[in-house]
């Protein structure tokens, strides 16, 4: 069964690919620079938000910004974008989740009235399954015998099993800001582009373009590749690789003072990567050094269908204390 819900999904893709394909590669000569290497350095820190920051990106999130977010409201149609947590969903690596009721009824009887009650235990990485919230404690870079993450952190001084004792998920905040869908997949007139796929920061200007948007301090940028029609449907297909953003976009993206990037994709960048020496070079670039946060495993499909390209955007990460991230269900209203 999985072969052919394979061969079914790659039946649009197989009719794309070598135009897509085409188009990375002229890249340079139609839409200028393609994506360079580009290193964090070592030494990214103190942040432009102070040397004791803990937030990050978050910092934008303002009362002008919500005020000016609210105002994106014209019809009130709520989009979920969170993806089910469930058994069976892609999960990268050994990271695992199980939800389990222990006991049916959890609580027995009690009271006159027999009151009778369920409770669920759930167990996982759970800040970093399904949709899924990257926090300032998640990624960093080693030097010097030093693990060292956002604003110059030493692991080993705020490092703890029991949860960190610095950039922990709890001091991010709420998120109501103007959301932007830059949808990719259309752009390229693609069901989904392949993996490895590394969108380059002229593609993101092209879908500005399109969209007559510009981008503004403190926004939600989301991109659709159309990755996610994989997500249930073929799961090691969706694990093995994706499309995603490349150096050159991450640099793009934080040179506008975004505060989130969020993806139907897990990872958000291309896998494999740009430069095959690299690992996740983009997440280290866009939360290590800059402090701007991932949302992952995102569905988009709706908003990409129904053409919605702004919006506000509401997402509140769980107060989990020393968590290196959140899961969560964002929306989008139009």
């Amino acid at each position: 069964m999985k072969s052919a819900v394979r061969r079914s999904l790659m039946k649009p893709l197989q009719l794309n690919v070598f135009s897509l394909l085409a188009i990375a590669m002229l890249t340079t000569v139609v839409f200028g620079t393609a994506n360079t290497f580009v290193d964090i350095g070592d030494k990214f820190w103190p942040s432009v938000y102070g040397p004791d920051d803990q937030r990050g990106a978050a910092n934008q999130q303002t009362a002008e910004e919500v005020l000016s977010a609210k105002e994106l409201i014209k019809e009130g149609k709520v989009y979920q974008l969170g993806r089910l947590y469930e058994h069976g969903m892609p999960l990268p690596g050994k990271r695992h989740f199980s939800l389990t009721i222990p006991g049916l009824p959890t609580g027995l009887p009690s009271g006159a009235n027999g009151m009778v009650s369920n409770d669920e235990l759930v167990s996982g990485e759970i800040g970093q399954v399904g949709t899924q919230f990257d926090g300032l404690g998640h990624v960093g870079k080693h030097i010097d015998g030093e693990h060292i993450f956002y604003n110059g952190n030493k692991l080993s001084d705020f490092g703890n099993p029991y949860g960190l004792e610095k950039l922990g998920v709890e001091n991010v905040g709420v998120f109501f800001a103007r959301g932007v869908l830059l949808d990719v997949a259309a752009l390229r007139g693609a069901d989904r582009l392949p993996a490895g796929y590394a969108i380059s920061a002229e593609e993101l200007r092209a879908c500005l373009k399109k969209a007559k948007l510009t981008l503004t301090e403190g926004d939600i940028v989301l991109i659709h590749t159309g990755h996610g029609k994989l997500w249930m449907n073929d799961n090691e297909l969706y694990g093995e690789g994706e499309p995603g953003i490349g150096l050159g976009a991450a640099k793009f993206l934080t040179d506008h003072k975004v505060s989130m990037i969020g993806a139907d994709t897990w990872a958000i960048e291309a896998v494999p990567h740009e430069d095959p020496e690299q690992a996740f070079p983009v997440h280290q670039w866009n939360i290590t050094k800059n402090g701007v946060y991932h949302i992952e495993n995102l569905d988009l499909a709706e908003l990409a269908k129904d053409k919605v390209t702004e919006f506000a955007f509401v997402f509140a990460p769980l107060r989990l204390k020393g968590a290196t991230g959140s899961p969560g269900n964002p929306i989008a209203i139009k």
